[in-house]
C-alpha cells in the first residue's frame, strides 16, 4: 500500500493570499520583512519541499516494494540450501543440523491417544448409602 502523500492546507490558502495580495499592489511592502517578494518566495520554498517529500515517499515505496521481493528470494533460497544440504548429507546428519535443520533423528514425536492435562482436576463425587437405601453425595477433593 502506497504512503499517503501530504498537502498543505496552509500552502494552499498562503498561495491564495498571495494572489489576492498581487491584485492589490504586486510591490507591496508593509515593513518588517512583511513584503510580497518575501512571501511568495516563501511560498515556493514550501511548495518545493513538499514536493521532495512527496517524491521521497513514492521513492521508499518503490525500495520497500523491491525489499519485499528479494525478502521473498532470499527466504526461498534459504529453504533450497537447506534442501540440498539435505539432499547431499540427509536429513539425520550433523551437518543438516549445521546448516539449520532439525536432524530427523532428533525430532520429537507426538503421541497419539495422549490424555489431554487438565488445568483444574474436577471434584469426585462419592454416594454413600446409609442403611434405609438413601444416598448422600461428598466431594472428594485430592
Amino acid at each position: 500500500m502506497a504512503r499517503k502523500k501530504r498537502t498543505s492546507k496552509v500552502l494552499e490558502k498562503a498561495a491564495r493570499r498571495a494572489a489576492s495580495i498581487n491584485s492589490i499592489d504586486p510591490n507591496l511592502d508593509t515593513g518588517n520583512g512583511l513584503s510580497l517578494a518575501r512571501f511568495s518566495t516563501l511560498i515556493e520554498t514550501m511548495r518545493t519541499k513538499e514536493n521532495i517529500y512527496n517524491s521521497t515517499l513514492s521513492y521508499l515505496d518503490k525500495l520497500y516494494s523491491e525489499m519485499l521481493k528479494t525478502e521473498s528470494e532470499l527466504a526461498d533460497m534459504a529453504e533450497h540450501m537447506l534442501l540440498g544440504v539435505a539432499t547431499r548429507y540427509g536429513k539425520s546428519s550433523v551437518e543438516y543440523g549445521m546448516a539449520g535443520g532439525v536432524p530427523k533423528n532428533q525430532r520429537r514425536k507426538k503421541l497419539r491417544g495422549e490424555p489431554a492435562i487438565v488445568s483444574s482436576p474436577q471434584p469426585l463425587f462419592i454416594t454413600n448409602v446409609d442403611s434405609n437405601g438413601n444416598g448422600k453425595k461428598a466431594a472428594v477433593t485430592s
